[in-house]
C-alpha cells in the first residue's frame, strides 16, 4: 500500500541517457528506494518471449499479457553499484540487459493491459522515507503529483555510444551502427504509443547529458534535490 507521507523524485527519459545510473546514486544518497520501472517490462517482455516464443507481441491476446504482467514474481535487492533482480529464484539482472528484450519491452509497454497491470505495482514502492522513480512515465502517468520531475535527454549518437561500451565491457559483441537504429525505432514507438507515451511532464526540468559525464548529472540533480525536496548535508 502507498505510503502518503513519503516523498517520489522522478527521473525519466529514454535509454542511455544515465537514468539507472543516477539514480542508483540519489537513493545510496538519500538512503531512498529505488523503483527501476523499466524493468518490470523487459521482465514482462521476458516472459512473453518465454511463454510465445514465436509470436508477435500484437498477436498475442492482451489478456494473456495482463495475466504475465501482473503474476511476474519479482524481487529487487540493492547492492551498492547495482540493482540485483530476480524472477521466483533466477538472478535475470544481466539477461533482460540484452537488445533483444530491450525492443520487446518497448513493444509489450505498448499494450494497454500491460501497463494497467503494473501501474499498482509500481505505486506500491513508494513508501517512507522516499523513492527514486526511474523510468519513461514516472513523472507524467505513475506519480504525478511528485515533488520533483526530471526528464534526461541525449542525442541517439551519444546513447548508442553509451549503451555501446556498457555492453563491450560485458563481454557482448555489438554494432554501433544498429545499436543506434536500434534507439530510434524505440524512442518512436515509446515517443507515438497511445498509451503513456515518452514526453516530459509539464513541470519536468529538463537535463541534456550529451556532453555531461555521470558525476555532472548527479550533482546538477542533487542540487534540484537539495533545493526543492530535503536536506541532505
Amino acid at each position: 500500500m502507498t505510503d502518503k507521507q513519503a516523498q517520489v523524485i522522478c527521473i525519466d527519459g529514454p535509454g542511455g541517457v544515465g537514468k539507472g545510473t543516477i539514480c542508483l546514486a540519489l537513493a545510496k544518497q538519500l538512503g531512498w528506494r529505488i523503483l527501476d520501472s523499466g524493468s518490470l517490462y523487459r521482465i514482462t517482455a521476458l516472459q512473453v518471449l518465454r511463454l510465445f516464443p514465436d509470436s508477435e507481441v500484437n498477436s498475442i491476446n492482451p489478456s494473456q499479457l495482463y495475466d504475465i504482467a501482473i503474476n511476474l514474481d519479482v524481487n529487487y535487492t540493492e547492492n551498492d553499484d547495482e540493482l540485483r533482480i530476480t524472477l521466483g529464484d533466477e538472478d535475470i539482472t544481466s539477461l533482460i540487459r540484452n537488445e533483444k528484450i530491450g525492443a520487446l519491452a518497448s513493444q509489450v509497454a505498448a499494450v494497454p493491459d500491460v501497463r494497467q497491470a503494473l501501474l499498482e505495482r509500481q505505486r506500491a514502492f513508494l513508501k517512507s522515507p522516499g523513492l527514486i522513480a526511474d523510468g519513461r512515465d514516472m513523472g507524467t502517468v505513475v506519480f504525478p503529483k511528485s515533488a520533483l520531475k526530471i526528464f534526461l535527454t541525449a542525442t541517439p549518437e551519444e546513447r548508442a555510444q553509451r549503451r555501446y561500451k556498457q555492453l563491450k565491457d560485458k563481454g557482448i559483441d555489438v554494432n554501433l551502427a544498429s545499436l543506434v537504429e536500434e534507439l530510434r525505432q524505440r524512442d518512436e514507438r515509446d515517443t507515438n504509443r497511445q498509451a503513456a507515451p515518452l514526453k516530459p511532464a509539464d513541470d519536468a526540468i529538463i537535463i541534456d547529458t550529451t556532453t555531461l559525464n555521470i558525476e555532472q548529472v548527479t550533482e546538477q540533480v542533487m542540487l534540484l534535490v537539495r533545493q526543492r525536496i530535503v536536506k541532505t548535508d
